[in-house]
């Protein structure tokens, strides 16, 4: 697999917990550069240290994936620091479960402004690299929310849908410049997301659902390596996982 991962510079958003977290570390041990970009700077140093510790490379910076001007801080920072960006992994994600009812308005403009703007600011900034290179791959974090509803879903699988279709949309208009485009849709995995739902009856039922059949953060590290590891001709445009043991 590391054949086509070894020497890569890839940045990720969201990386300093979870998915994003899984797949630095995965993705370093397998000889790439990781750029890592998150709001919580003292854990992204940390991950950078441990990184650097077990022989890898590794950049960490400060973002806020909302603020455009930081996103194409974290990618020129990888272009001056290493020459090239080569995968952007946009992973970078809140979500706050309600119902609609509920009126959770601060809510729903942070799963905008996170998963639905910070993945196109994340686009946005590595695009006029990867036309220039005439190489690249843009990898966004959907989620099988982005394929299907449930009980208070309904706006966070709104962004989630919102980053298929822009990931299609981008998919077929960067077919020139040779970029290839990744959707990665997890379902049940066990991060910290969950203990952002401010809705007692809706966390402690995902909680419940997904400490029973949730999986780790290293399959979603290793779905990403996957998609990087296929031979520049062959794009894998879109990835579905579950636990083997979700229904839903």
């Amino acid at each position: 697999m590391e054949n086509n991962i070894k020497g890569k510079v890839v940045v990720i958003t969201g990386a300093s917990s979870g998915m994003g977290e899984a797949a630095a570390k995965y993705l370093s041990a397998l000889g790439a550069t990781v750029v890592l970009g998150a709001r919580r700077t003292d854990k992204i140093k940390k991950l950078a240290e441990d990184i650097q510790e077990m022989g890898g490379n590794a950049l960490a910076y400060a973002v806020d994936v909302t603020v455009r001007e930081q996103v194409k801080g974290l990618v020129d920072a990888a272009v001056e620091q290493f020459g090239r960006v080569d995968v952007i992994l946009n992973n970078a994600g809140v979500m706050p479960l309600s119902p609609i009812d509920r009126l959770n308005f601060e809510e729903w403009d942070a799963m905008i402004d996170v998963n639905i703007k910070g993945v196109l600011n994340g686009i946005a900034a590595v695009l006029p690299y990867m036309k220039a290179q005439k190489s690249g791959q843009i990898i966004n974090t959907s989620s099988v929310a982005g394929h299907k509803i449930f009980n208070g879903s309904a706006v966070y699988s709104a962004t989630k849908f919102a980053v298929r279709a822009l990931s299609e949309g981008l998919r077929m208009e960067v077919k020139p410049y040779n970029i290839r485009t990744t959707i990665v849709c997890p379902g049940a995995v066990k991060t910290e997301l969950l203990e952002h739902i401010t809705e007692a009856d809706i966390q402690q039922a995902n909680k419940d659902y997904v400490g029973e059949v949730g999986i780790s953060p290293d399959s979603f590290a290793r779905v990403v390596a996957f998609a990087i590891s296929q031979p520049e001709d062959v794009d894998i445009n879109e990835v579905i996982f579950r636990p083997t043991a979700q229904e839903l």
